[in-house]
């Protein structure tokens, strides 16, 4: 991984965009790159090292977008309008399938904890258990994702498969409309929809995805294009670095979460008090990440094992060495805040 981080630090002139940054001096240029992000917590530390001039520091002007999921991104990512963007790790295991050493993850997102995703029905469906969901219609965030991962181990319990049910793409934003006036039986959610849902509309969780053998699945990463990689290597190590600053605030402080939810979510201040939060890690170990490629192996959704080190690039170092955050949940992984390693 070593090697393979220092032949992506190419050479390369991007274009600039005037501005000072903090602690730059008044004539440093910032890079404008932009950023594909989602209503969701996985993205708070966009936000948050935006807010703490963190990018400035690093010389980046950032400007976010909204994308429906990882998957959708990648269009974006190859065609050069999204430089990085929040990406689910299942959709980078299937790129990396289809098209090897095309996109790098150069910082880490966020890891499940209880609670933070589960299967919703409204509160009057006939959906007991998971028994009930045969030939249900089932809303997913995006095909070849976290959603149906988690959601083929939760039928699995019941005896089902994908073939037992319908699967529809459907914007996180748009489930409970989709539940709510019956175009779908049953919602993959995640925080804060889960908490939004129950309070509102009275939303029934019908099963936590996260537990048994997904639970503290590591949910998404920071993707970027490997020629983008190869020809800006300044942007590449100070937008992790800057991402890393934020994981680690978060880490010690999961308020700073909920008080910059409400800035690119349709939720309240009171509702993002309630919701539940995933961990956000401050490492991209890949025994870790592994777990979700194994996961799709065996639920069929690749045809051959994919080693995720190939799309893994090591952490840069920090300009300062923030206090370690708490042990990550379950405890037995690994709590080092140091990068990826060689082996």
């Amino acid at each position: 991984m070593a090697l393979l981080f220092a032949v992506l630090c190419g050479c390369g002139s991007p274009a600039t965009n005037a501005g000072t940054a903090k602690g730059l001096g008044p004539t440093k240029a910032l890079t404008t790159v932009t950023v594909g992000i989602m209503p969701i917590p996985d993205c708070a530390t966009i936000l948050l090292a935006q807010a703490r001039h963190y990018f400035e520091a690093e010389g980046l002007k950032v400007e976010t977008v909204t994308v429906q999921g990882g998957g959708t991104a990648l269009p974006q990512l190859e065609n050069g309008s999204l430089q990085f963007s929040i990406m689910n790790y299942p959709a980078a295991v299937m790129y990396e399938q289809a098209k090897p050493e095309k996109m790098k993850i150069v910082a880490p997102a966020y890891q499940a904890k209880p609670g933070t995703f589960a299967l919703m029905v409204p509160k009057n469906s006939p959906i007991r258990s998971l028994t009930d969901l045969r030939g249900r219609h089932f809303g997913v965030a995006t095909f070849k994702s976290i959603s149906t991962v988690t959601t083929k181990a939760a039928l699995k319990l019941a005896g089902l498969t994908e073939r037992d049910v319908t699967m529809s793409e459907t914007p996180l934003p748009d489930m409970i409309v989709a539940l709510e006036n019956g175009h779908r039986d049953v919602a993959w959610m995640t925080e804060p929809y889960i908490t939004l849902y129950g309070q509102k509309a009275g939303g029934r969780v019908l099963y936590d995805v996260m537990q048994g053998q997904t639970e503290g699945l590591p949910i998404a990463g920071w993707a970027t294009p490997t020629d983008y990689a190869k020809n800006n290597p300044e942007q590449v190590a100070g937008f992790p670095r800057a991402v890393m600053k934020a994981q680690f605030d978060v880490a010690m402080n999961e308020q700073l979460v909920r008080s910059t939810l409400p800035d690119y979510t349709k939720i309240d201040a009171e509702t993002a008090a309630t919701i539940t939060l995933g961990d956000f890690p401050t490492n991209l170990h890949p025994n870790r990440i592994q777990q979700v490629a194994d996961l799709m192996l065996e639920y069929g959704e690749i045809g051959a094992p994919i080693d995720v080190r190939a799309f893994l690039l090591p952490l840069p170092a920090l300009t300062h060495t923030p206090a370690p955050p708490p042990p990550p949940s379950p405890p037995s992984l690994p709590s080092s805040p140091e990068a990826v390693s060689a082996s």
